[in-house]
């Protein structure tokens, strides 16, 4: 009798977002998926606190309790010259707690690049924050060297990774930037170039998760 190892499969891909509308475009953007690629996009609220009760939960579930974990969503550009569509890429995560590095950041920006043709994507520190930042606060943020500020990959990472070790990232869309100002967190749903891109960026995480040299079940 022919016996065959066993393969094992990779763990899954769980896609972290904060509203509404970065779930609905998430989902709807899944074409690229490799068979028996298992990938699940969990909303969590905004903030950082539901953010961190969100990731816990999706974690603790058997399917997803080894899983990589890519945060992701919309985010407010930190840098001139940034433009509403743009990516941010993280090299690592900021928040009062400290900082979480991510993992396959090169392969992530090569990734979107390829998908995205003439979207400019930056790569650089993400830092959080507990409220939607304007103005003086900005540049102040902008001084510590981060390029990007959103209020839940901070926390969303660093509770992936408190929960046990995995690969980690972080990819957001600028809605918001220093010459683009948006006048209220709801004015995102007007931003219609941002949901697009953000609609195109799965088959680049699927590529990521297939690129790392992940645990397997």
């Amino acid at each position: 009798m022919d016996v065959r190892p066993m393969v094992p499969e990779p763990v899954p891909l769980l896609v972290a977002c904060a509203l509404t509308i970065e779930e609905l475009a998430l989902r709807s953007g899944g074409r690229g998926r490799a068979p028996g690629q298992v990938v699940t996009v969990l909303r969590s609220g905004m903030g950082p606190k539901a953010a961190e009760r969100a990731v816990l939960r999706g974690l603790g579930t058997g399917a997803n309790r080894e899983a990589a974990v890519i945060a992701s969503g919309f985010c407010a550009g930190l840098s001139p010259g940034m433009h509403p569509g743009d990516l941010v890429v993280a090299e690592e995560t900021r928040d009062p707690r400290g900082t979480t590095p991510c993992v396959g950041t090169e392969v992530l920006a090569k990734a979107l690049s390829a998908a995205l043709p003439g979207r400019t994507v930056h790569t650089g520190p993400l830092i959080g924050s507990d409220h939607v930042v304007r103005g003086l606060e900005r540049a102040e943020l902008r001084a510590t060297g981060a390029i990007a500020v959103d209020m839940e990959s901070a926390a969303t990472l660093w509770s992936a990774v408190g929960a046990g070790e995995r690969p980690v990232a972080a990819v957001r869309v600028v809605v918001d930037a220093p010459e683009h100002e948006l006048v209220r967190i709801g004015t995102v749903r007007g931003g219609i170039s941002a949901f697009r891109v953000l609609r195109a960026v799965l088959p680049a995480f699927f590529e990521w998760h297939r690129s790392l040299p992940l645990p397997r079940r």
